[in-house]
């Protein structure tokens, strides 16, 4: 927001600052698939001159902001993390429309594994070089939105677009000491042409703030025609939220994994314990609490999930080209029968209302984002066995995907760093429709344990 007030006031202008992040682009491997010269300075531009008329907008109006190569942007091509994709962007989705009108600047695409599925980001070379973490590049940097978050851990972009179907978002986040949020279902639309089945996934915003990733909030939440959910506004905005005080709240303490049975890194442990104790300081009540379901449930979120991988059509002769991951997923959603797609779409909404109906007495949950740091690569990508690669990922992310089955909001923030200097992120879950709470008292951890200091040596 700082850049956006410096192009206000005249200290820089939008094309200044286009160019300066568009020079940097390039600089750390694996944060952009493309860069978008020609759109980026045509949008500065035309910032530039609302600025001189006095017609600028809102608080980003002007600054950069980078978008995941999983959605449609007019003047880019979308390759979808994938060697058999290169398609023409004839429309902006829903949701990149919402940040081109905001006078968002886009720089490029970021760089997406295939088809967003796994969390971590290695597509094949000729799309794009890997998503490796700033802090250690032996590491992965998450995914599926690790263009995203290296462009921002590397001060590539001020902020980007990402997107959520099972911890994409919020995992990469943590991977790379940033702030990511999940929104509630429906608070961001998916349209005009997708429609994700289960409605897991959801657009959100990375920054290296709270306040950033709120003010970027407010623009993606917007209500389209055809959608199929729509969040209640917010009472105040999410960057008031960011700003306002925050009363007492009611808070449970989440240690014990949701997706996989499987033991707990003592650092992320000590992450969530450390952050519980800080906001008993800060004077909310925090309560011990079980998880509200287990690895039980996964099986109809993976029902959905590999029917998801299905969903995206490729050509038959270009079925080989896939990624090991991606056919082996692809295959088992081929297994799954409609009747067991409805199924699984329905125990998940039946436990969306037990767990609400659960935590009904809690303002927030905070538990670790993920499990132990951003692991090396050669310890969760398995080419070779791609069934073992998924067992992988799910022990690394032991408790994201949990709320992208019940929808509700969840902001990763940068609460923990190990003796070697590696970020890990406390999650936080709201209610649903709960943002501005979770926004609120993800300020007031920062305020109180700033973080926005420390940069990577690739800076």
């Amino acid at each position: 927001m700082e850049q956006a007030a410096a192009i206000r006031s005249g200290e820089i202008t939008a094309v200044e600052l286009a160019e300066h992040y568009l020079g940097r682009g390039e600089g750390v491997p694996g944060a952009y698939v493309v860069l978008t010269p020609d759109v980026a300075i045509e949008q500065a531009r035309a910032a530039d001159t609302a600025v001189a008329a006095g017609e600028a907008h809102g608080p980003l109006f002007g600054v950069v902001c980078p978008v995941k190569d999983l959605n449609f942007m007019v003047g880019a091509n979308a390759r979808m993390g994938s060697a058999v994709f290169d398609l023409t962007s004839y429309e902006d989705d829903y949701v990149v429309q919402a940040m081109r009108e905001a006078g968002l600047v886009f720089t490029g695409k970021t760089t997406t594994p295939e088809f967003g599925l796994p969390c971590y980001t290695e597509p094949e070379p000729e799309v794009s070089a890997p998503a490796r973490c700033v802090w250690d590049p032996r590491r992965t940097a998450g995914g599926s939105s690790g263009g995203a978050a290296v462009a921002v851990a590397a001060g590539l972009a001020p902020i980007a677009h990402g997107s959520d179907g099972g911890g994409s978002i919020r995992i990469p986040a943590s991977a790379n000491g940033l702030v990511g949020i999940k929104p509630s279902r429906g608070r961001v639309s998916n349209g005009p042409i997708r429609d994700p089945i289960g409605d897991l996934v959801t657009s959100g915003p990375i920054a290296r703030t709270v306040a950033d990733a709120a003010a970027l909030l407010d623009v993606m939440a917007r209500e389209f025609p055809g959608d199929p959910f729509h969040a209640p506004p917010p009472s105040t905005g999410f960057l008031a939220a960011a700003r306002a005080p925050v009363g007492t709240l009611r808070i449970g303490l989440l240690t014990e994994p949701i997706i996989a049975d499987v033991p707990i890194d003592p650092e992320s442990v000590t992450a969530a314990e450390q952050t519980a104790k800080w906001l008993e300081e800060l004077g909310h009540e925090v309560v011990p609490i079980n998880r509200p379901f287990g690895p039980d449930l996964v099986a109809q979120f993976e029902a959905v999930w590999h029917t998801l991988a299905l969903l995206t059509p490729v050509m038959p002769d270009d079925e080989q080209r896939l990624q090991p991951l991606t056919r082996h997923l692809r295959d088992l959603g081929r297994q799954v029968t409609g009747i067991q797609l409805a199924m699984a779409v329905s125990l998940l909404r039946i436990q969306t209302r037990a767990t609400l109906a659960a935590w009904a007495g809690f303002d927030a949950v905070v538990m670790p984002t993920v499990n132990g740091v951003a692991p090396l690569v050669e310890d969760i990508v398995d080419r070779a066995d791609p069934a073992r690669d998924f067992e992988n990922q799910k022990r690394w992310a032991a408790f994201t995907a949990a709320f992208n089955m019940t929808g509700q909001p969840a902001i990763s923030v940068p609460m923990h760093w190990t003796a070697e200097g590696l970020p890990i992120g406390v999650m936080l879950v709201g209610k649903m429709f709960g943002e501005e709470t979770l926004i609120g008292l993800a300020a007031q951890l920062e305020q109180a344990h700033p973080w926005s200091d420390r940069k990577p040596e690739v800076w």
